[in-house]
C-alpha cells in the first residue's frame, strides 16, 4: 500500500478497505482541498475546483437514482471529452452505479452490442451522438437475446439544460464499497464480440496509484489529457491518476498536433499521456523546426502507452522536444497501467516497457511456470489493480485468471536480469513462417527506420509454401515519393531475406482500436488474400 493510501485512511479515520471508492476519495479532496482546480478545458479556460466536481457528481448521482437505476446498475456514457464527460463518468461512479462506456468511434453492432450486454437502462450522452446511437439500437441484432428486459435505453442529453435541472447535491459517496463494480469497458473485439471488463472501486484506484507510484506524482503536477474516456488509458491514467494525487488535468476534446504543445504553455502542464502513433504525429509535424528550440519548461516527461514504441522513434522524440518519453504498458483488464520505466535519473530502457509499479509481473511458459530471465513467454500479472471478471461471461474469466491470481495477457515478451520487460507480440499476433516465430515489432521497428514512415504494422498472411507469410502496411508523411521496393531493401537490410515482408501496403491510415493502437488482425482481414 502506497503512503498516499495510508495518508487517506488516516485522515477519515478508518483503514478498512471496503473505504476504498473514488465516491469517498472525492469528498476527501473536496473537504481537504476543495478550491484547488482539478480540470481544466483548454478551450474556454473554465476551471472545476475539486468542491465543484464533488457537488456536481453528487447531482449527477442524485438524477440517476430519481431516474430509477438501482445502485450497482450499468449506466453508460457516450460522450466527447472534457468537464461535462469527466464529471458525469465520476457522478455514475459517486452513486454507487455501474459506469458503462460507449466507444464512439467504433461500428454500429459494436456499440449495439455493448448497450445490450450491458444492461444499460440510460446513456449520457450529447446531441450530436445521438443519430449514431439510435441507428447502433435499430441495427443491433442483438437486443432481443441479451439486454435484460428487451427495451431500449433512455438517451439523456448532457447540455446547459441538463445541468441547470439537476436535483440538489447530497452525499452518496457511500454507497458502494471497495470490491462493489466501478466501471464496464469493453475490449475492441477484433477477434470476435467484445468482452466487458468489470473493474471494482479498489481496481480503480489501484490503477490512478500505481501512475503515481512510477511517476512519482503529486499535487503540484497536472495532465494532459489527449486519449478519450472511453479507453483505459485515459480514464485511469489521466482522471484517477490526478484524483489519487491531488493534482490536476486540462482535458482537452481530442487530441491536436497544432494545439498540443500550446496546451502545455498555457496551462504549465507537467506531464501529459498519449500512444505512439500521436508521438509519430507529433514528431512529423516538427520536422522542420530546429532540434531543441521548442520552450516547454513545466513538463517533466511525456508518457507512452497502449503499444510498444519502436527506439528509433523514441529516440528521435527526445531529440526533438528535449523531453523524456517514459514507455509503460497497461491493459483494460488491469485499470491500465502495470509496467513503467523509471523517471530519470533512474534507469530507463528504450525498447522496454518497464518494470512493475503496484504489481507482479512474470514471463510464464505455457505450462504456467516462470519462465528463466531472457526466456520468451506469455507477460502475466497479478495485483490489486486486475479485474475481477468479464461481465456475464464466467468461462472466459476462468480462463483469463488462473486460481491463484494471475492474469494471462496474451502478450508475449522477455524480462532481463534488471527486471525490465520487453514485449515482443501478441500470442494471436504472431508470425509463424516455415515454424519460425517472427514478432511483428521486429518488422514495424525496420519499416519505422526510414523518415517517412509514421504508421506501421507487419502481420500474417496465410501462405501455400510456409503456413504463413509476412506483409506489412504503412502510412508515410505527406508528399512522400517512397516506393515498395524501397521499404523492402530496408527491411532485407535490417532484418534478412527471411524476416523481411513479401509485400507492403500503402494505406492513407492504418486502422486503429479506441486507445490509437494499430490493429494487426483487421489489416489480415482487409488485406490478406487467403485464396
Amino acid at each position: 500500500m502506497s503512503r498516499w493510501w495510508k495518508n487517506f485512511f488516516a485522515n477519515i479515520g478508518k483503514t478498512q478497505v471496503n473505504e476504498r471508492t473514488v465516491g469517498l476519495l472525492i469528498d476527501e479532496r473536496a473537504r481537504c482541498s476543495g478550491d484547488s482546480v482539478f480540470l481544466v478545458d483548454p478551450l474556454s479556460g473554465e476551471e472545476l475546483t475539486y468542491q465543484q466536481l464533488q457537488q456536481q457528481a453528487a447531482a449527477v448521482a442524485n438524477f440517476l437514482v430519481s431516474r430509477g437505476v438501482q445502485t450497482g446498475g450499468s449506466v453508460a456514457y457516450a460522450m466527447n471529452n472534457g468537464r461535462d464527460c469527466a464529471v458525469c463518468l465520476l457522478g455514475i461512479l459517486y452513486g454507487g452505479f455501474r459506469a458503462t462506456a460507449i466507444n464512439l468511434i467504433a461500428g454500429s453492432q459494436s456499440i449495439g452490442y455493448v448497450i445490450a450486454h450491458s444492461q444499460a437502462g440510460i446513456i449520457l450522452t450529447q446531441k450530436p451522438h445521438k443519430p449514431r446511437l439510435h441507428e447502433a439500437l435499430e441495427q443491433s441484432t442483438y437486443l432481443d437475446h441479451v439486454s435484460a428486459d428487451n427495451t431500449s435505453p433512455i438517451l439523456v442529453d448532457v447540455d446547459e439544460t441538463f445541468w441547470s435541472a439537476l436535483p440538489a447535491a447530497t452525499t452518496r459517496s457511500g454507497a458502494a464499497n471497495s470490491d462493489d463494480d466501478a466501471l464496464l469497458m469493453y475490449t475492441s473485439g477484433t477477434t470476435g464480440r467484445p468482452k466487458g471488463v468489470v473493474l471494482t472501486h479498489s481496481n480503480l484506484i489501484a490503477g490512478g496509484d500505481t501512475v503515481c507510484q512510477a511517476h512519482q506524482l503529486s499535487s503540484t503536477d497536472r495532465a494532459l489529457c489527449v486519449l478519450p474516456l472511453f479507453h483505459i488509458n485515459g480514464l485511469c491514467v489521466t482522471v484517477m491518476g490526478p484524483l489519487v494525487s491531488g493534482g490536476s488535468v486540462v482535458m482537452a476534446d481530442r487530441f491536436s498536433t497544432s494545439s498540443f504543445w500550446q496546451w502545455i504553455r498555457n496551462h504549465s502542464c507537467t506531464w501529459c499521456s498519449v500512444v505512439p502513433t500521436q508521438i509519430s504525429y507529433l514528431l512529423h509535424a516538427a520536422a522542420d523546426q530546429p532540434a531543441g528550440e521548442q520552450d516547454f519548461d513545466s513538463i517533466r516527461f511525456a508518457r507512452s502507452a497502449s503499444a510498444p514504441l519502436a527506439p528509433d522513434m523514441h529516440r528521435a522524440f527526445e531529440q526533438q522536444f528535449g523531453i523524456p518519453v517514459i514507455e509503460t504498458m497497461g491493459l483494460t483488464e488491469t485499470a491500465a497501467q502495470i509496467l513503467s520505466n523509471p523517471l530519470p535519473p533512474a534507469v530507463r530502457k528504450i525498447g522496454s516497457a518497464g518494470i512493475a509499479f503496484g504489481d507482479e509481473v512474470i514471463i510464464g511458459n505455457k505450462h504456467g511456470k516462470e519462465c528463466a530471465r531472457g526466456e520468451t513467454g506469455e507477460i502475466r500479472v497479478r495485483g490489486p489493480n486486475v479485474m475481477t471478471r468479464y461481465f456475464r461471461d464466467p468461462e472466459v474469466s476462468q480462463e483469463a485468471i488462473t486460481p491463484d491470481g494471475w492474469l494471462c495477457t496474451g502478450d508475449l515478451g522477455t524480462m532481463d536480469d534488471d527486471g525490465y520487460v520487453f514485449v515482443t507480440g501478441r500470442l494471436k499476433e504472431l508470425i509463424i513462417k516455415g515454424g519460425e516465430n517472427i514478432a511483428p515489432r521486429e518488422v514495424d521497428e525496420a519499416l519505422y527506420h526510414h523518415v517517412d514512415v509514421v504508421e506501421a504494422a507487419a502481420f500474417p498472411c496465410p501462405c501455400n509454401d510456409y503456413g504463413q507469410r509476412v506483409e506489412a502496411a504503412v502510412m508515410l508523411k505527406p508528399g512522400s515519393k517512397v516506393k515498395e521496393n524501397e521499404l523492402l531493401g530496408l527491411c532485407e537490410q535490417l532484418l534478412g531475406k527471411f524476416k523481411k515482408p513479401d509485400r507492403i501496403h500503402f494505406l492513407p491510415e492504418l486502422p486503429k482500436g479506441p486507445s490509437g493502437k494499430i490493429q494487426r488482425l483487421k489489416l489480415v482481414e482487409i488485406l490478406c488474400d487467403c485464396r
